[in-house]
């Protein structure tokens, strides 16, 4: 059988080929998702089939990386073991966003700081989660810390704990930050009850409660912004 050139194949067969003649950033999302994958099926191509799979999330990768192993597997030609390839590339995607933040800007000088800090783990969650940034008096971050996991509707946050660890990371500023999976950012009486107790703890400890953000999807809420931070 003759040998086919590589300048002659189809365009949907070639996406790895491509990658090593003209570089990464000339490949278009389906054709990155068809590497990762490997291989179609007979009846449509790896990037057929990762167009099919965009399609379906409107070629949005924020929200592709909301669907599940299980998910995944509802697309004819997607088996677990590359259902388990897509989730595993996006989610270092998140963390390696999350670490560009640490590396490149540890001061937080706004909301939008804090919040590009917190996005790779608050965003795209089926159930809420309560984090918070501890600074110095430079408004330097000296660690991030998950509080607590709750379910579709609500998480619950412990002052004792939060001031627990502050005190002993040394911290003089805190940031709080949760995610509402609806992807509604207005503050809920619950949130804002508690934003207040938190912020009138830490006036007797002598830290500062910064912000609260509220993050979603996309985009955030923040109660210093907004001028609702209590006190």
């Amino acid at each position: 059988m003759e040998k086919i050139p590589i300048h002659q194949w189809s365009e949907d067969d070639r996406p790895r080929e491509k990658m090593m003649l003209k570089g990464k950033g000339q490949l278009s999302k389906a054709e990155l998702i068809a590497i990762l994958i490997g291989s179609g099926s007979t009846e449509e191509s790896a990037v057929a089939l990762s167009k099919r799979i965009l399609n379906s999330v409107d070629n949005n990768l924020a929200e592709l990386s909301r669907l599940s192993i299980s998910d995944l597997t509802k697309f004819k030609g997607i088996g677990p073991a590359k259902a388990i390839s897509i989730v595993a590339a996006l989610e270092l995607g998140r963390r390696r966003r999350a670490d560009d933040v640490l590396i490149d800007k540890q001061k937080i000088t706004s909301s939008q700081d804090a919040y590009n800090l917190l996005y790779a783990d608050l965003s795209d969650k089926y159930h809420e989660e309560f984090w918070i940034l501890l600074l110095d008096r430079a408004n330097k971050v000296i660690r991030k810390v998950n509080i607590s996991e709750g379910g579709l509707t609500g998480t619950v946050a412990d002052p004792k704990k939060i001031f627990q660890l502050a005190l002993e990371q040394h911290a003089s500023g805190i940031i709080l930050a949760h995610n509402h999976p609806s992807n509604n950012l207005q503050p809920s009486p619950n949130d804002m009850d508690l934003t207040k107790k938190i912020v009138s703890g830490g006036k007797s400890l002598d830290i500062n409660i910064l912000d609260h953000l509220i993050i979603g999807n996309d985009k955030f809420y923040s109660f210093a912004d907004e001028g609702t931070m209590p006190g």
